[in-house]
Order: C-alpha cells, then structure tokens, then sequence
C-alpha cells in the first residue's frame, strides 16, 4: 500500500453521515469471528459520532443478522471449516467460509455495550437471506437485495458518507464502494477500522481499491471540531 493521504479541514454538516459498520459482539475480541483489535477502535468512533450528532449530521449503524442456516457458515457445509476458500457457482457465498456469527437473537449479534448506540438514528439490519452473503450495509452481495440503506440516505439528502467499523477489508470495504457506486462522496476511516486479512494480502488490496476508485481517506483529526 502506498502512502495515505488524510484530508484535512473537513467541515460537516446535515448532509453528511456516519456509517458505523457491524459494531457487534461475535467481531469483537472473545466473539466468534473476533477481528483483532476491534474493541480498541470503540472509543474513537464514540468520539467521532458525538461530534456529527453536534453538527447535525445523520448516523447509521449496520447490524449483521444471520439466520443460523446462513451459507456461509462454514457449518452448514459438511468437511468444511472457517477460513476456508469457496465460492458458490452464482458467486453469492464467498470468497471464504466463516465461523457462525451475528446469528439474529444472540449475544454476538448484539451491539458491544461500549458502542453508544443511542447516537444513531437509525439501524439497519442486512444478511438475512442465508442464500447469500451480504457484507455491504447497502446491498446483498448479489446486488439484487436492497437493505434499504439508500432510500434512508436519499430521503435525508445525504452527499457524504463516512465509513468506520468492522472489518476494514469486507463489510467497510463494501460499504464504501456501494457508496461510491451510488453517487456518494464517500470517506473511508481507516483508522476506525481493523481488518480480518483473509485471504493474507485482503487488507492492502481493499485500500488499494479504495483509494484508486476514487474514495477519500479520513481521520478524526481530519475535522473541523
């Protein structure tokens, strides 16, 4: 990865939002798909949505919520185990299968209770269908389900976003650039995320990607407090 760039100077308004991405319990250290160092961006991101909450900026949380049939638990494919590489012949499962996670009604689909949720003003819930992946906050991973993120953004008219949670190199990365795609300028806090580099080198080819689609690099020192 070459060198980042932050901006600087950054000036927020109501028509910026935060998107605070999969801040649950199974992503966090001790949880079953624990990202490492997960917990130690939680402060930071409560920081950082105090100040938006001042400006009058709009915030959102994703909530991964699986249904314990999920596809791609590596549970539900007999031989297999978390981490391994697959892909299902319609690319909706995959690149890798994982430990059950974020299953609805559980504790490690719970919010981490440091998380100031109540900041929010809204949640969006997303990986519902278990015949498909889904790691934007936007949109499954076959582009045909929509979670209704957009429409939510759209009726707030919305030009800015800003990415932070977890992991940096799937459902932050995705989030991005859905976010790009659908016409938003959109800002990727690297620094308020952790990545789970799986397959090794998925960290440094999301920031790659991101930063040669065009999306911008932010930091908390980033903005005009």
């Amino acid at each position: 990865m070459e060198r980042i760039d932050f901006e600087k100077d950054i000036e927020l308004d109501k028509k910026d939002a935060l998107i605070i991405v999969d801040m649950q319990n199974d992503f966090i250290p001790g949880g079953s798909l624990a990202v490492e160092e997960g917990d130690l961006i939680i402060y930071g991101i409560n920081q950082l949505a105090k100040l938006l909450k001042k400006k009058k900026a709009t915030i959102v949380l994703t909530q991964d919520w699986h249904p314990k049939n999920h596809l791609s638990f590596a549970s539900n494919h007999p031989g297999k185990n978390p981490g391994d590489e697959f892909m299902s012949e319609d690319g909706a499962i995959g690149p890798v299968l994982w430990p059950d996670h974020c299953v609805q009604g559980t504790k490690g689909a719970e919010f981490h209770k440091e998380v100031k949720t109540k900041l929010a003003d809204k949640i969006i819930q997303k990986g519902m269908n278990p015949n498909v992946d889904s790691y934007s906050g936007f949109q499954d991973n076959d582009k045909k389900s929509k979670t209704g993120l957009k429409k939510y953004l759209d009726s707030k008219k919305i030009k800015h976003i800003f990415v932070c949670g977890l992991a940096l190199d799937y459902c932050c990365y995705y989030t991005a650039m859905d976010g790009f795609d659908f016409g938003y300028e959109v800002f990727f806090l690297v620094n308020l995320t952790r990545g789970v580099d799986l397959p090794v080198g998925n960290v440094e080819n999301a920031l790659n990607n991101l930063k040669n689609t065009g999306i911008k690099f932010a930091k908390i020192e980033s903005f005009i407090q």
